[in-house]
Formats: structure tokens, C-alpha cells, sequence
């Protein structure tokens, strides 16, 4: 049975869902306090409060963060399109703010984005969703799913964190060129180290793009691409409510509760996510799983 603490926490965290899964809705105070459950005089504070930034400043940056993933990940939309769909009524407003948070035009940043600042930009969702509020999971939330083997085309990143966003950006553009929409070409990160390892030098991750195209040696040539594959067999899937970049307390979940009451054995693999798009209108991220292979 949920503490009174856990319960007030789970009807916040049924906002930020809320919010990240209807961007085009009504997000106002009276909407999201229903959504809540709580008094719509009240919700405001105890919003900000809970989360540290206010409504208003929230429902900004998760549409701004659609708006980011549409202008970099494809050409199809207007500037002045996705400036109406993230809420502002002249394309003058949006790239105003835009440019506030991250240094770049739209125009600018769908050309060459600055992901390092972009990932300052929304540190504040991360902190509402991982640092002030404790994401509970259950047994039930984790699926044992048998997966097919995926051919994918692998960007390494080796090294410190700190230039992450730079194979990011350098990884998004080789997609772009090979025309491997997100909405078709399914999107992996493999963990192959920890989060944050003593030396952060050691830190290393794949991200990948699913196809079964060539990629050595192939039309879009690049050489930090290579081929790969990530094996199938069983896996224990957790899905992961709403964005993050930080998926940290879902893995030390499974590894740390789940995996030892299971009886179950990780396979020789590291453990991995699947970024999902969504397949309807403009590209935008919907939901994380994350894949722990087992024996």
C-alpha cells in the first residue's frame, strides 16, 4: 500500500506523463491540476515546489525539446510550422526563446546543432524526473520478451561524457544523410560502461540505428560507422515512463531488486535501450525501454 508521500508523488508524476504525452493539448493550470487531482488554486505552487521550475516553464522546455528533435532530425517541417506547434503564434516568438535557451537560431541549429547546449537547456526536465522525484517500479512493470536479432549501424562514443553530445551530433547527421528516419529505423543505446565511471575517461556507450544496409563501405561512407549487430535471445524489458537521458534508476531497479528475486541469469551482453518515435505526424520521442539480456 502507497505511503500518503508515495501517493502525492505518484499524482505529480502522473502530470509530467500527462504533459510529455499530449504537447499539442490543453496544458493549462486547470487541465493539469485535474490530471492531479488537486485544487487548481493550489497546484502552481505545489508544482513548482515538487519540481523546482513552474508549470508554464515545464510545458516550454517539453515543447521546445519536440521542436529541437523536429528541426534536427528532419528538413520536411518549416521553421514557422513547428514554431505554431510548439505553441507560439509568430515564428519571431519561437526563435526568440529558442535562441535564449540554446544559443542557436532554429534555422542555425537545425543546420548544425549544439547538442552540449541543448542538453544544459533541459537539464531541468531531467532534474524534475530523476532527482526530485523517485520513480517507483514494480515486478509487474518488467517483461521477460524474446528479441530478434537486429542488424544496426553502430557510432561508438569512447571517452569522457563531457563530449558526448559531439558523436551525437556527429551520428545524427551520418542518419540524416543515409535518410534513416527515427519513425522507421528503430534507435539503440548500448551501455558499456557505467554512467559514471571512476575514470571518465572509461566511459563508453554505442548508439545505434537500426538497418541492414550497408554501412562500410556504403553510399553514406563514415568512418566512425560500422556495421553490428544486437543479438537476440531473452530479455528482461523495463519501460520507462516519458523522456530521459538518464535511465540510470530503471537499471539499477533491475539489477539491483529484480534480477536477484527473479532467479534469472544476464546474458553476455550489455544492457541496452530502445529509443521509440512516434509513426504518426512530425518525429518525437514517446518512450524508452530498457533491455537487460538474459540466459
Amino acid at each position: 500500500m502507497m505511503t500518503a508521500l508515495e501517493n502525492y508523488h505518484a499524482r505529480m508524476q502522473r502530470v509530467l506523463d500527462h504533459i510529455d504525452q499530449h504537447l499539442d493539448g490543453d496544458l493549462g493550470l486547470e487541465a493539469l491540476s485535474g490530471v492531479a487531482a488537486f485544487s487548481k488554486y493550489h497546484f502552481h505552487r505545489q508544482f513548482t515546489s515538487t519540481f523546482g521550475l513552474s508549470v508554464h516553464r515545464y510545458v516550454q522546455l517539453a515543447r521546445l525539446k519536440r521542436a529541437s528533435y523536429r528541426l534536427a532530425e528532419s528538413d520536411a517541417q518549416s521553421v514557422t510550422d513547428i514554431a505554431m506547434d510548439a505553441g507560439y503564434d509568430a515564428p519571431d516568438a519561437f526563435a526568440r526563446a529558442f535562441r535564449q535557451r540554446f544559443g542557436q537560431s532554429p534555422s542555425s541549429f537545425r543546420k548544425s546543432p549544439d547538442w552540449g547546449a541543448w542538453l544544459m537547456a533541459f537539464g531541468p526536465l531531467e532534474k524534475a524526473r530523476t532527482t526530485l522525484m523517485q520513480i517507483i517500479f514494480e515486478p509487474a512493470d518488467v517483461i521477460i520478451r524474446d528479441v530478434l536479432p537486429t542488424p544496426v549501424a553502430i557510432m561508438e562514443h569512447r571517452g569522457d561524457r563531457a563530449t558526448l553530445p559531439d558523436t551525437i551530433q556527429r551520428f545524427i547527421a551520418w542518419r540524416k544523410a543515409a535518410g534513416l528516419s527515427p519513425e522507421t529505423s528503430p534507435t539503440f543505446n548500448i551501455f558499456r560502461s557505467e554512467r559514471e565511471p571512476a575514470n571518465p575517461a572509461d566511459y563508453s556507450m554505442d548508439i545505434c540505428a537500426g538497418t541492414d544496409l550497408p554501412v562500410e563501405g556504403g553510399p553514406i561512407e563514415d568512418a566512425q560507422m560500422k556495421a553490428g549487430v544486437i543479438p537476440g535471445g531473452r530479455c528482461a524489458v523495463l519501460r520507462y515512463p516519458g523522456n530521459t537521458n538518464n535511465l540510470e534508476p530503471a537499471a539499477l531497479y533491475l539489477y539491483r531488486e529484480w534480477l536477484p528475486a527473479s532467479g534469472e541469469e544476464a546474458r553476455n551482453f550489455p544492457i541496452y535501450c530502445q529509443r521509440h518515435f512516434s509513426s504518426n505526424g512530425p518525429v518525437r520521442e514517446v518512450v524508452l525501454e530498457l533491455f537487460l539480456p538474459l540466459k
